[in-house]
């Protein structure tokens, strides 16, 4: 089981979640949900890496996080972001 950095942010009616170890992003209408679907996605990743040759993986580089954290969107988003660690 490996440990995870998360950071959850609010879009558009949905909860965002944001792995920053790998760049790999989840969705769902709760926080709850939306770490889930990235646990799923995760842990699909690590099935392919063992399977396959090696897949790359980078962390987030620090200007793919501020524009995570600002993408505009329609409707007014948030000013809420939660960082938690994940499990998968």
């Amino acid at each position: 089981m490996n440990f995870y950095t998360v950071v959850l942010r609010q879009s558009a009616g949905y909860w965002v979640s944001l792995c920053l170890e790998n760049g790999i992003v989840g969705q769902g209408i709760t926080q709850d949900a939306a770490i889930e679907k990235l646990q799923a996605a995760i842990e699909s990743l690590q099935a392919v890496d063992e399977a396959e040759v090696s897949v790359p993986q980078s962390p987030v580089a620090i200007n793919e996080l501020h524009e995570f954290l600002t993408i505009e969107a329609k409707e007014p988003t948030s000013e809420v972001y939660e960082f938690r660690a994940v499990y998968a």
